[in-house]
Parts: C-alpha cells; structure tokens; sequence
C-alpha cells in the first residue's frame, strides 16, 4: 500500500488524497490494484475506489511479501506521529519536502511496516523512518 501525491490536495501530517493498494491471492496466483481518491487526478486515477488490473502474481520478492489485513493497527496519520517525533530537527530543516507512505512487509523487519518517506520518492529521498504498523512503535531512521 502507498500513498499517492495529487498536486490539487494539501498534505495533512499522516494523510494523503489518493492511495494505491494491491491485494493478493496466493491460492488464485493472481494481484488486483486498487486506487482511492478523493478527485481525480491523472494517470488514470479517478474519483472514489478504483479496481485496477488484474494480474499474474508468484511467489514473494525479497523486497515485499503479502501481509493479511489484520496486521494492520496503525494508520499513516499515528505513524506519521511517531515517526515526526524522531525527526524534528529535520523536519524543521525542510518544511515543505513532500512526505510519501509505504506500508509493507520486507525481510529488513519483523513486523508489517510503514514507511514514511521525505522527499518525491524512494529512490530520491535522502530521509525516511519505519515505524511498526502493529506497535506502532519507531523502528529505525534511513538516511
């Protein structure tokens, strides 16, 4: 699950305008995306949920697994919350960097995760933080 930045919507500390989910079926071997937004925006993202294609999937990547739905205890606006507590200096520093969320469950962590990114993306950003999306507890800085 990630969050989607649309230019016509202001950020709120933990919340987004459009998100992108994809389910999962080992069984069935297929992946369903969906996108919810609260306008539409481009690239085919449109107001309200939105299914998406329905595609082959294979067994976990090394860098995202499946996770079930229960695990899920905290939302993007609590892991926002914690993850802001451990970075005042350098939210201070950039004030208007975009912020990005990622929940996802890799090898680096136990427990599912959310990511919360400063900066256009992964790739480009020079600072995140984990924050345990069962606990919700701060689980590291990346830098």
């Amino acid at each position: 699950m990630k969050s989607i930045q649309l230019a016509d919507v202001k950020q709120e500390n933990g919340k987004a305008g459009a998100w992108q989910v994809i389910f999962v079926s080992p069984s069935m071997s297929k992946s369903k995306s969906w996108t919810y937004s609260v306008v539409e925006g481009p690239g085919n993202l449109h107001e309200g949920s939105f299914a998406g294609s329905e595609d082959p999937w294979t067994a976990p990547r090394a860098g995202a697994q499946p996770f079930p739905l229960m695990a899920i205890k905290f939302d993007s606006d609590q892991a926002y919350e914690a993850a802001a507590a451990k970075s005042a200096d350098y939210i201070k520093k950039n004030p208007d960097k975009p912020i990005q969320y990622v929940m996802e469950q890799t090898n680096r962590f136990p427990d599912l995760t959310w990511r919360v990114i400063w900066g256009e993306s992964i790739g480009t950003s020079d600072y995140s933080v984990f924050v345990d999306a069962t606990t919700g507890k701060y689980l590291g800085t990346m830098h």
